[in-house]
């Protein structure tokens, strides 16, 4: 019977440590794009315009901040995790599951690079 394996190879931790940087890189340059469109508020010219359109625009501004203002959010947690993988890449725990203890399988760290948990655990909180 072959043993299981407690942790991933340094090998496997180098291949990981790529995939979670590239995207990091990724995820910082699209933070970086969410920012921008919400700093460049600029003015669509909707001053000499009826008031009911421009009291729509004004509406249509105020979700198009708030959706952006969540998209940044949740793009900062995401790369706060990426980063929090990487750590545990450096201190070889990366892959295993928190709650089981067992190695979160290849396919799954591809897909969610950032998983603590292993489907198994996933499924259990359900």
């Amino acid at each position: 019977m072959a043993e299981e394996k407690l942790r991933y190879s340094d090998a496997d931790l180098q291949e990981f440590k790529q995939l979670i940087q590239e995207k990091i890189d990724k995820a910082e340059k699209d933070l970086s794009l969410i920012k921008e469109s919400f700093i460049n508020d600029q003015n669509n010219g909707t001053d000499d315009t009826s008031p009911t359109f421009k009291a729509f625009e004004e509406g249509a501004e105020t979700l198009s901040k708030e959706q952006n203002a969540l998209l940044a959010g949740r793009q900062e947690k995401f790369i706060r995790d990426l980063k929090n993988a990487l750590i545990r890449i450096q201190n070889k725990t990366y892959g295993i599951c928190r709650v089981t203890g067992k190695l979160i399988s290849k396919e799954r760290l591809k897909a969610v690079p950032h998983a603590t948990l292993s489907i198994e655990a996933k499924n259990m909180q359900r």
